[in-house]
């Protein structure tokens, strides 16, 4: 899907108090803590899309600290204008960046979570490393998360699904919950916070297959 440029997005996003701006993203590397009024645990989505999701997350869970995280700025500038309309949000900010930069932005252990929510399943063969399912991110998940820190990752697309299986078993990673059809599954349904693609693929009758993962 080809995005449409939005005229002034990146001017919009170079100006937000609420975005962590590319030139000193990297000198915040293992101090986060210090970035929020609140010392608490942090926790990531990467490719946010619109942020409906991340920001629905923070409004719930005053108690961690999140960081939304998408490469394209006529995106990313959706997700900014809904976070201005909650200025009082104090513990929620966004990064524009490609996620292969991850361990350059985030120090060991520094993470609790990451939310990889409808992500792009890239899917010709010769792009598989682009997965931020895949092994290569999965690689980089475990260097930033804590000990007992987790990946959630939901998707309409099933073949990307059982690709996402087949990478963490082959990387050694703990299968902590799965299902190919979430909406019907009560217990996986607890607290669900769907985003615009889950709405609107669900409401077309496809499932939702989610699954969490830790070391």
């Amino acid at each position: 899907m080809r995005l449409r440029n939005i005229p002034g997005s990146r001017e919009a996003i170079a100006e937000s108090e609420f975005v962590i701006h590319e030139d000193i993203m990297k000198e915040k590397k293992g101090c986060w803590d210090t970035v929020f009024e609140h010392a608490q645990p942090l926790y990531l989505e990467i490719g946010m899309g619109k942020g409906r999701f991340i920001t629905e997350l923070a409004l719930r869970q005053p108690d961690r600290n999140y960081v939304g995280i998408e490469k394209y700025s006529s995106v990313l500038i959706r997700a900014l204008e809904r976070r201005e309309q909650l200025s009082t949000l104090k513990n929620l900010l966004f990064l524009r960046m490609d996620a292969e930069e991850l361990t350059d932005v985030f120090g060991p252990g520094e993470v609790s979570g990451i939310y990889l929510n409808f992500s792009d399943p890239w899917p010709k063969d010769r792009h598989a490393k682009r997965r931020l399912p895949g092994r290569e991110f999965l690689a980089r998940y475990d260097q930033i998360l804590t000990p007992d820190g987790h990946v959630e990752f939901k998707t309409d697309n099933r073949a990307l699904f059982d690709f996402a299986l087949d990478e963490a078993r082959e990387s050694g990673w703990h299968l902590d919950a799965c299902t190919f059809d979430l909406h019907h599954n009560e217990e996986m349904m607890q607290g669900n916070i769907m985003t615009e693609y889950e709405e609107r693929f669900s409401a077309q009758g496809n499932p939702i297959c989610k699954l969490v993962l830790s070391r």
